[in-house]
Protein backbone atom coordinates (compact mmCIF):
# COMPACT_ATOMS: atom_id res chain seq x y z
CA UNK A 1 0.00 0.00 0.00
CA UNK A 2 1.36 3.50 -1.15
CA UNK A 3 2.59 5.46 1.57
CA UNK A 4 0.21 8.56 2.57
CA UNK A 5 2.91 11.59 3.35
CA UNK A 6 3.51 15.55 4.26
CA UNK A 7 6.11 17.81 3.53
CA UNK A 8 7.23 18.15 7.31
CA UNK A 9 5.26 17.02 10.37
CA UNK A 10 3.76 20.14 11.36
CA UNK A 11 0.09 19.32 12.87
CA UNK A 12 -2.14 22.29 12.82
CA UNK A 13 -4.32 22.66 16.08
CA UNK A 14 -7.81 22.05 13.97
CA UNK A 15 -6.66 18.60 13.17
CA UNK A 16 -4.46 18.07 16.94
CA UNK A 17 -6.79 16.10 18.27
CA UNK A 18 -6.22 13.01 15.89
CA UNK A 19 -2.89 12.61 16.66
CA UNK A 20 -1.25 11.20 19.49
CA UNK A 21 -0.97 13.72 22.40
CA UNK A 22 2.20 13.26 23.87
CA UNK A 23 5.75 13.25 22.65
CA UNK A 24 7.58 15.01 19.97
CA UNK A 25 5.84 16.63 17.19
CA UNK A 26 7.64 13.83 14.80
CA UNK A 27 6.16 10.89 17.56
CA UNK A 28 2.89 12.59 17.09
CA UNK A 29 2.82 13.12 13.06
CA UNK A 30 4.14 9.41 13.30
CA UNK A 31 1.37 7.87 15.07
CA UNK A 32 -1.06 8.55 12.24
CA UNK A 33 1.18 8.65 8.85
CA UNK A 34 3.50 5.69 7.99
CA UNK A 35 6.35 8.21 6.46
CA UNK A 36 7.38 12.13 5.88
CA UNK A 37 9.37 13.91 3.50
CA UNK A 38 12.13 16.00 4.64
CA UNK A 39 12.51 19.19 2.85
CA UNK A 40 14.59 20.73 5.11
CA UNK A 41 17.65 18.91 3.90
CA UNK A 42 17.44 21.31 0.89
CA UNK A 43 18.01 24.78 2.78
CA UNK A 44 20.70 23.32 5.32
CA UNK A 45 22.73 20.69 6.62
CA UNK A 46 21.44 18.64 9.70
CA UNK A 47 23.43 17.08 11.94
CA UNK A 48 23.94 13.07 11.82
CA UNK A 49 22.80 12.93 15.25
CA UNK A 50 19.42 14.88 14.38
CA UNK A 51 19.09 11.76 11.63
CA UNK A 52 19.47 9.12 14.30
CA UNK A 53 17.20 10.90 16.84
CA UNK A 54 14.47 11.27 14.62
CA UNK A 55 15.01 7.93 12.99
CA UNK A 56 14.61 7.01 17.00
CA UNK A 57 11.23 8.46 17.49
CA UNK A 58 9.20 6.76 14.62
CA UNK A 59 8.14 3.27 14.62
CA UNK A 60 10.08 0.48 12.36
CA UNK A 61 7.95 0.88 9.62
CA UNK A 62 8.17 4.85 9.06
CA UNK A 63 10.17 5.89 6.26
CA UNK A 64 11.67 9.04 5.20
CA UNK A 65 11.98 10.41 1.72
CA UNK A 66 14.73 13.15 1.80
CA UNK A 67 15.19 16.23 -0.44
CA UNK A 68 18.63 16.22 -1.92
CA UNK A 69 20.23 19.70 -0.72
CA UNK A 70 19.38 22.96 -3.34
CA UNK A 71 23.89 23.18 -3.26
CA UNK A 72 23.20 19.86 -5.98
CA UNK A 73 20.29 20.67 -7.67
CA UNK A 74 20.43 24.36 -8.53
CA UNK A 75 23.61 25.74 -6.69
CA UNK A 76 25.71 23.32 -8.65
CA UNK A 77 23.03 22.42 -11.42
CA UNK A 78 23.80 19.19 -11.34
CA UNK A 79 27.46 19.36 -11.76
CA UNK A 80 30.46 18.20 -10.44
CA UNK A 81 28.16 16.93 -7.69
CA UNK A 82 30.77 14.43 -6.28
CA UNK A 83 31.33 15.65 -3.03
CA UNK A 84 28.27 17.45 -1.59
CA UNK A 85 26.59 14.22 -2.87
CA UNK A 86 29.12 12.08 -1.08
CA UNK A 87 28.64 14.55 2.00
CA UNK A 88 24.45 14.57 1.83
CA UNK A 89 24.59 10.58 1.82
CA UNK A 90 26.90 10.39 4.93
CA UNK A 91 24.84 13.13 6.74
CA UNK A 92 21.73 11.53 6.40
CA UNK A 93 23.08 7.06 6.56
CA UNK A 94 21.83 7.19 10.79
CA UNK A 95 18.56 7.07 9.01
CA UNK A 96 19.50 3.71 8.05
CA UNK A 97 16.57 1.11 7.19
CA UNK A 98 14.05 4.13 7.45
CA UNK A 99 15.47 5.82 4.33
CA UNK A 100 13.07 6.01 1.79
CA UNK A 101 13.54 7.67 -1.55
CA UNK A 102 15.63 10.63 -2.11
CA UNK A 103 13.80 13.23 -3.51
CA UNK A 104 15.96 15.36 -6.62
CA UNK A 105 13.75 18.81 -7.18
CA UNK A 106 15.33 20.72 -10.09
CA UNK A 107 14.86 24.14 -10.36
CA UNK A 108 12.73 25.54 -13.25
CA UNK A 109 15.07 26.82 -15.55
CA UNK A 110 17.56 23.88 -15.65
CA UNK A 111 16.95 22.35 -19.06
CA UNK A 112 17.51 18.43 -19.88
CA UNK A 113 21.38 18.38 -21.17
CA UNK A 114 22.02 14.91 -21.79
CA UNK A 115 25.99 15.19 -20.89
CA UNK A 116 25.72 16.88 -17.42
CA UNK A 117 22.81 14.60 -16.22
CA UNK A 118 24.70 11.36 -17.50
CA UNK A 119 27.20 12.55 -15.49
CA UNK A 120 25.53 13.44 -12.44
CA UNK A 121 23.04 10.44 -12.32
CA UNK A 122 26.20 7.93 -12.48
CA UNK A 123 27.66 10.18 -9.51
CA UNK A 124 24.63 9.13 -8.19
CA UNK A 125 24.11 5.31 -8.60
CA UNK A 126 28.09 5.25 -7.76
CA UNK A 127 27.16 6.09 -4.38
CA UNK A 128 23.73 4.84 -4.25
CA UNK A 129 21.50 2.55 -5.12
CA UNK A 130 18.52 3.06 -3.39
CA UNK A 131 15.23 4.87 -4.62
CA UNK A 132 15.68 8.44 -6.36
CA UNK A 133 13.01 10.43 -7.73
CA UNK A 134 13.10 13.29 -9.94
CA UNK A 135 10.70 16.57 -9.81
CA UNK A 136 12.03 18.36 -13.12
CA UNK A 137 10.16 21.68 -14.69
CA UNK A 138 11.35 22.36 -17.80
CA UNK A 139 9.56 21.69 -20.68
CA UNK A 140 12.56 20.14 -22.57
CA UNK A 141 12.31 17.03 -20.39
CA UNK A 142 9.40 15.89 -21.92
CA UNK A 143 11.30 13.79 -24.41
CA UNK A 144 12.19 10.11 -25.18
CA UNK A 145 15.50 10.99 -24.47
CA UNK A 146 15.25 12.20 -21.23
CA UNK A 147 12.85 8.94 -20.28
CA UNK A 148 15.72 6.91 -21.50
CA UNK A 149 18.28 8.32 -19.04
CA UNK A 150 16.11 8.22 -15.94
CA UNK A 151 14.98 4.73 -17.04
CA UNK A 152 18.74 3.87 -17.59
CA UNK A 153 19.78 4.92 -14.14
CA UNK A 154 16.87 3.76 -12.74
CA UNK A 155 15.50 7.24 -11.40
CA UNK A 156 11.83 7.74 -11.18
CA UNK A 157 9.89 10.22 -12.24
CA UNK A 158 7.52 12.43 -9.87
CA UNK A 159 3.93 12.95 -10.92
CA UNK A 160 3.77 16.77 -9.93
CA UNK A 161 0.37 18.55 -9.15
CA UNK A 162 0.48 21.29 -10.91
CA UNK A 163 2.27 19.24 -13.63
CA UNK A 164 4.72 21.66 -15.27
CA UNK A 165 6.52 18.94 -17.87
CA UNK A 166 4.94 15.41 -17.40
CA UNK A 167 0.67 14.44 -16.70
CA UNK A 168 -0.26 11.29 -15.46
CA UNK A 169 -0.96 10.02 -19.20
CA UNK A 170 3.02 10.41 -19.19
CA UNK A 171 3.15 7.41 -17.24
CA UNK A 172 3.39 4.22 -18.73
CA UNK A 173 3.30 2.85 -15.24
CA UNK A 174 2.02 4.09 -11.97
CA UNK A 175 4.08 6.74 -10.49
CA UNK A 176 6.24 5.69 -7.48
CA UNK A 177 5.57 9.44 -6.57
CA UNK A 178 3.17 11.70 -6.39
CA UNK A 179 3.65 15.40 -5.10
CA UNK A 180 0.52 17.71 -4.50
CA UNK A 181 1.55 21.42 -4.10
CA UNK A 182 -1.97 22.65 -4.17
CA UNK A 183 -3.70 24.62 -6.65
CA UNK A 184 -4.38 27.33 -8.30
CA UNK A 185 -2.29 28.98 -5.31
CA UNK A 186 0.64 26.75 -5.22
CA UNK A 187 1.87 25.47 -1.20
CA UNK A 188 -1.22 27.04 -0.31
CA UNK A 189 -4.84 25.86 -1.70
CA UNK A 190 -6.71 23.16 -0.24
CA UNK A 191 -7.92 19.90 -2.33
CA UNK A 192 -11.51 18.68 -2.67
CA UNK A 193 -12.31 15.91 -1.74
CA UNK A 194 -12.89 14.46 -5.15
CA UNK A 195 -9.74 16.03 -6.34
CA UNK A 196 -7.98 13.49 -2.93
CA UNK A 197 -9.98 10.67 -4.08
CA UNK A 198 -8.69 11.08 -7.39
CA UNK A 199 -4.94 11.56 -6.87
CA UNK A 200 -5.38 8.62 -4.40
CA UNK A 201 -5.95 5.53 -7.10
CA UNK A 202 -2.75 7.24 -9.01
CA UNK A 203 0.43 5.80 -6.97
CA UNK A 204 2.25 2.59 -7.26
CA UNK A 205 1.24 0.70 -4.68
CA UNK A 206 5.07 0.90 -3.39
CA UNK A 207 4.74 4.48 -4.02
CA UNK A 208 4.57 7.48 -2.19
CA UNK A 209 1.70 10.39 -2.37
CA UNK A 210 2.85 13.61 -0.82
CA UNK A 211 1.02 16.86 0.27
CA UNK A 212 3.41 20.19 -0.03
CA UNK A 213 0.43 22.35 0.46
CA UNK A 214 1.91 22.85 4.27
CA UNK A 215 1.52 27.16 4.36
CA UNK A 216 -1.93 27.33 4.80
CA UNK A 217 -2.12 23.67 6.92
CA UNK A 218 -3.74 22.35 4.23
CA UNK A 219 -1.53 18.98 3.50
CA UNK A 220 -2.18 17.94 6.80
CA UNK A 221 -5.99 17.74 6.60
CA UNK A 222 -5.76 16.47 2.76
CA UNK A 223 -3.70 13.38 4.01
CA UNK A 224 -5.93 12.70 6.61
CA UNK A 225 -9.13 12.96 4.25
CA UNK A 226 -7.22 10.66 1.80
CA UNK A 227 -6.28 8.26 4.83
CA UNK A 228 -9.67 7.93 5.36
CA UNK A 229 -10.55 6.66 1.94
CA UNK A 230 -8.41 3.80 2.56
Amino acid sequence: MSIIATAAWSIPKKVAGQFAQEGSGLTRYASVFDGVEINSTFYHRHRTSTFARWAQLVPESFRFAVKIPKEITHTRAMKDITEPFTTFLEDISPLGEKRGPLLCQLPPSLAFDADVLKTAFKTMRDSDNSPIVIEVRHKSWASAEALDLLKHYAIDQVLADPAPVWSADDFATPPKYVRLHGKPKMYYSTYTHDEIKSFSELPAADGWCVFDNTASGAAIENALTMLDMR
